[in-house]
């Protein structure tokens, strides 16, 4: 891990990070003038630069973004999350969101099995619907097999959780409003539903502040259970891959950062404005993963996907949905 900060590693990684730094700040840019996803942003400019992905001056700073800057980016994560929060929105929103993960994430083997796709797929995919979208969708790749296909199905994960959660966020305040849920249950159908984090902030505090801030700390409580999912997964390809089973740690490193960067935030060592900080960092080292990402596929290869994993997102995003309400509706909230 250490190794990619020796002077040899920098000079051979700057080329490539310069490029992905390039392509992040370009995203920023149109994301914070224009409006919409930066991630997004940072995944489509980077596609348009596949060509320097062949190139063996750019390559090394290439996978030094979408690695371990993307390790890094994850571990961050685990700042905005304490325990206080966790424990805040009581036993049966905590049940439920125990529930809609786990079986999301079932829900994602099971179409991935009927539509004949892999099941790292499904895991994949599930994984991101179920818990915080296009992050999770990282996180979960950092432990699966690193193949070309891999990559690339990692990437139309990305586009596809970050359009269905923007949709979301659009749609689910209105079905709110059909439904006539109270200011609660509102938020915890948001934040147990909705994919990415921004979104289910935008969503909550377009129906009220108390919505809002219930969508927000049910949506962190999702973010949590990365943690148990990763390992799980982690697990999974650990007993699957023998070859490659010595090489890999029990637990990934970057999930040990994960958790530590929680427990800290929880025991408030971590300062708000350091706190503050981490989090800006945290999303840099995400954009600047996705935008390597980008760099190292193709439009081609996107489409060469087909139309199955769009099918498995929705049918996820469908299923979490409903069952959020049923549990809801089930519960008298």
């Amino acid at each position: 891990m250490l190794s990619v900060w020796r002077p040899a590693a920098l000079r051979s990684n700057w080329r490539g990070v310069t490029i992905c730094s390039v392509i992040a700040l370009a995203a920023t840019f149109v994301s914070t003038t224009y409006g919409g996803p930066q991630l997004l942003y940072a995944l489509f400019f980077g596609l348009a630069f596949h060509f320097l992905s062949q190139d063996a001056l750019c390559l090394p700073g290439i996978q030094f973004c979408s690695q371990t800057l993307l390790r890094t980016g994850v571990a961050l994560l685990g700042a905005r999350i304490t325990f206080d929060q966790i424990a805040h929105i009581g036993v049966l929103p905590l049940l439920l969101v125990l529930l809609a993960v786990v079986s999301t994430i079932a829900c994602g083997g099971l179409v991935a099995h009927v539509l004949g796709r892999p099941r790292s797929e499904g895991l994949l995919s599930g994984g991101a619907v179920a818990i915080c979208g296009a992050s999770a969708a990282l996180a979960i790749s950092a432990v699966l097999p690193r193949t070309r296909e891999n990559e690339q199905f990692t990437l139309l994960t990305v586009v596809g959780v970050t359009a269905l959660s923007t949709a979301a966020m659009i749609v689910y305040p209105l079905l709110v409003h059909v439904l006539a849920l109270g200011h609660t249950a509102a938020g915890i159908f948001l934040g147990g539903t909705i994919h990415d984090v921004a979104q289910v902030v935008g969503a909550g505090y377009l129906i009220s502040p108390h919505t809002g801030e219930i969508a927000a700390i049910v949506k962190l409580t999702r973010v949590a259970m990365l943690v148990p999912v990763v390992i799980a997964v982690s697990l999974l390809f650990r007993t699957r891959m023998q070859a490659e089973a010595t090489r890999m740690p029990l637990v990934p490193v970057f999930l040990v950062g994960f958790a530590l960067m929680m427990l800290a935030n929880s025991l408030h060592l971590i300062p708000p404005a350091v706190d503050e900080g981490l989090n800006a960092l945290s999303r840099a080292c995400l954009v600047l993963a996705i935008a390597a990402l980008g760099v190292k596929t193709s439009f081609q290869a996107l489409a060469s996907l087909g139309w199955k994993p769009v099918l498995m997102l929705v049918s996820e995003t469908v299923w979490i949905a409903a069952l959020v309400l049923l549990a809801l509706a089930w519960m008298g909230w």
